[in-house]
């Protein structure tokens, strides 16, 4: 009996050792921004209780963070996740001291000359699905002043900003209106106060829609839109949805536009659409590669045609913008996905934009 245990018992220790483990290293915004580090946490805890992984996360405070969280991580786990563009220099110096752990850059693209076998990295269209939302909000200002609040200008936030004004100028252009777009950055990410504050300032400057890529800062800016229909809403604060289209078609709707994941519930009915980055998509798939052994490093882009990004499906909100944006945008996106109509993704292809020349077919 005592033999029986002891063999069990080693068995047992020895699965143990065995055990697949991942491990996520967050940016400064941290987990609870409720979009990007919070969907790659959810890709990743998806995976994970499937293939009954074991699952942790290493939040950083400061970027002097970046390397001793990544390398502590690589320690402990054979897969590391390292989420945002900041973390770029960090990760491949820590995956070149660690060969045999695996790595995944989420917004990360491999620094010129320096790709490693152990690396994966995903960067995402965000143009494309800031192009949607943009159109949307073209088509639904009154004001015909909108505005775009960033998080640090890094490329990823910029890419929704080319976006988000491509889809705004095509909009006008087809349908001969002229809109102002205001911006703004926060210069980070884990602060929702300088968001709010900023979309007050520009609510106040003539917006009635401002789209937040700035991470957490972003939750203000959709609490910044929230108080605006509750002061309209009053004490016994009924439901928004109830009366949105009231307030709408009397030029009294103030709305803001979510990022990175389907943001649309934090505020319902004040946040209009979400411009989403399936970045949950991309950590689910990579943890079963690693699982499953079928892991290789490299480089992958995902966009509408890839089903990387997409808008919301504007739950609450779906009712009060006409079907024929809703075709329009169907249009748009079997052009993008068939690569006959380019979202710009840098300034100078921003700047040389035409907005396309389309007859739709209703």
């Amino acid at each position: 009996m005592r033999k029986f245990l002891v063999v069990t018992l080693a068995i047992l220790f020895a699965l143990s050792a065995m055990a697949f483990k991942v491990i996520m290293v967050t940016d400064t915004g941290g987990l609870g921004d409720k979009s990007f580090n919070d969907g790659t946490w959810n890709g990743i805890v998806k995976a994970a209780k499937e293939l009954g992984a074991d699952y942790e996360v290493i939040q950083s405070y400061e970027q002097a963070d970046y390397i001793p969280n990544l390398s502590k991580a690589a320690e402990e786990a054979e897969l590391v996740f390292a989420v945002g563009f900041m973390m770029t220099d960090a990760l491949f110096k820590v995956a070149a001291q660690y060969p045999d752990t695996k790595f995944v850059g989420i917004d990360i693209v491999p620094p010129e000359g320096k790709e490693l076998p152990n690396v994966l990295t995903f960067t995402f269209k965000e143009q494309e699905s800031a192009f949607l939302v943009g159109y949307v909000a073209a088509a639904m200002t009154k004001a015909n002043v909108v505005g775009f609040i960033g998080g640090i200008p890094i490329p990823p936030v910029e890419r929704f900003r080319y976006g988000y004004e491509a889809g705004i100028k095509t909009y006008a252009s087809l349908h001969g209106k002229e809109i102002k777009i205001l911006k703004g950055y926060t210069q980070e990410f884990s602060d929702p106060k300088k968001g709010k504050d900023l979309a007050i300032s520009q609510f106040a400057e003539g917006a009635d829609i401002i789209f937040a890529a700035a991470g957490a800062c972003g939750n203000g800016v959709i609490e910044a839109a929230k108080e605006k229909f509750a002061a309209l809403l009053g004490k016994n604060n009924p439901s928004l949805v109830e009366f949105i289209d009231y307030y709408y078609d009397k030029g009294k709707a103030f709305f803001a536009i979510g990022v990175d994941a389907d943001q649309d519930y934090m505020a319902p009915g004040a946040v209009l659409a979400s411009a989403m980055k399936r970045v949950d998509m991309a950590a689910y798939y990579a943890v079963k590669w690693a699982y499953e052994g079928t892991f290789e490093g490299g480089h992958k882009v995902l966009g509408l045609a890839e089903e990387g990004v997409s808008i919301s499906p504007m739950k609450y909100t779906k009712g009060m913008v006409p079907n024929k944006v809703f075709a329009e945008l169907a249009v748009l996106e079997t052009l993008i996905k068939s690569g006959k109509l380019h979202i710009p993704e840098t300034d100078e292809e921003l700047n040389a934009f035409q907005a396309p020349k389309i007859k739709f077919p209703f």
